[in-house]
């Protein structure tokens, strides 16, 4: 039999991860089906998805009614909701989570985003999910900003399993790294078993090109236009250096051989949203050892459908990605004001995104027979 196009990636060392989950998904088996018939192996949720779920309100309702029943805000009745969600996907990765010793197998949830610069709040909603969803496979999601650092490093040393969000620039992911290892650390001084805690750190792609091509094109130059579409892909794999460079320090390296395991680069925004570009760009520029791409379902069926894998994209682009960059400076692109902007965007695009789902269960609360 002729290997899929999932299979082939998967082979070439990418974990294929869902971007997306709703009650609907859990319930019809579409989820089942994907992992069984496209090799996903790990889901990732964020506010967006919820509200877009419990907003569509499909599978919803009688939990929704059995919440207003119990009394519960709509704060409590939000938890209960994506909680149970995250917990049956956890289940149905189960198989997946012990063939790949919890590499794989995770499905991630996210606090709360209005908690991205509290510390202390971010750190104890990290465990309050953690408990909630009672799951070794889950992942709690934690935005990169300079806030959740300190709330990365010290929920590892909890020994919670960690997806590190909204990563766009090279240096704040050197400091995800930091928090990740000093976390471990600590980990260890508490006599807790490294090989227990998995992380990812998820840079996002799209976004970037999507930034960095707007300003390109309003130069109005034909260099500039060459430049477009390049950015993000470039990003990420000078990303991929980064990680092999300090997953190969001698501080990892020490961590690595008491049972540590070395935090996973994790390609998100994926989707490609320049109709220009292959729809497949963001998955066949970024094939390297040990990554997840987390994909829209409909990035992941064009891939099944006409993605092309030559293997390794990645680490032999360095030199290449290193002097895009360069060329982008080159036309006044201010890499690092861009970077900032997108944490910012991102940040009030997910609280955009928890409103609007507040909104929708309060009306589904009083709304409740």
């Amino acid at each position: 039999m002729t290997e899929s196009r999932t299979a082939a990636l998967s082979r070439a060392g990418v974990s294929i991860w869902l971007d997306d989950l709703s009650r609907h998904r859990i319930d019809s088996g579409e989820l089942r089906d994907l992992v069984a018939q496209l090799d996903v192996v790990g889901v990732t949720t964020n506010p967006t998805i919820f509200a877009a779920a419990i907003g569509g309100g499909i599978g919803y309702g009688d939990r929704i009614a059995a919440c207003a029943e119990r009394g519960l805000g709509v704060s409590e009745t939000i938890v209960e909701l994506t909680t149970s969600d995250v917990a049956d996907a956890c289940d149905l990765l189960a198989e997946t989570y012990a063939a790949t010793a919890g590499f794989d197998g995770r499905v991630s949830i996210e606090v709360e985003p209005r908690l991205a610069r509290d510390t202390a709040g971010t750190v104890a909603q990290a465990r309050e999910l953690w408990d909630r969803v009672d799951r070794p496979n889950a992942m709690i999601k934690i935005p990169a900003t300079v806030e959740g650092l300190e709330a990365i490093t010290e929920t590892i040393a909890a020994g919670i399993s960690v997806n590190v969000t909204l990563i766009f620039s090279l240096e704040r992911y050197r400091q995800v790294i930091n928090a990740y290892l000093t976390g471990l650390e600590r980990a260890r001084a508490a006599g807790i078993d490294l090989a227990s805690i998995h992380s990812v750190a998820s840079f996002f792609v799209s976004r970037l090109d999507t930034e960095v091509d707007a300003r390109l094109r309003s130069l109005g130059t034909d260099e500039a236009r060459a430049l477009t579409g390049q950015a993000g892909v470039a990003n990420a794999r000078l990303a991929y250096e980064v990680f092999d460079q300090a997953f190969s320090s001698e501080r990892a390296v020490f961590l690595r051989g008491l049972g540590a395991n070395a935090q996973r680069p994790l390609w998100a925004s994926t989707g490609v949203k320049d109709p220009a570009l292959p729809d497949t760009l963001y998955v066949s520029e970024l094939v390297a050892p040990g990554v997840v791409n987390t994909m829209p379902e409909a990035t992941l069926r064009a891939w099944a459908d006409h993605g092309i894998s030559r293997g390794d994209s990645v680490t032999s682009e360095y030199l290449e990605s290193n002097q895009l960059l360069n060329h982008l400076d080159a036309q006044g692109i201010d890499y690092l004001e861009i970077t900032e902007t997108l944490e910012r965007e991102g940040l009030g695009k997910f609280d955009a995104s928890w409103d609007e789902l507040c909104a929708t269960v309060d009306r589904a609360l009083q709304e409740a027979p």
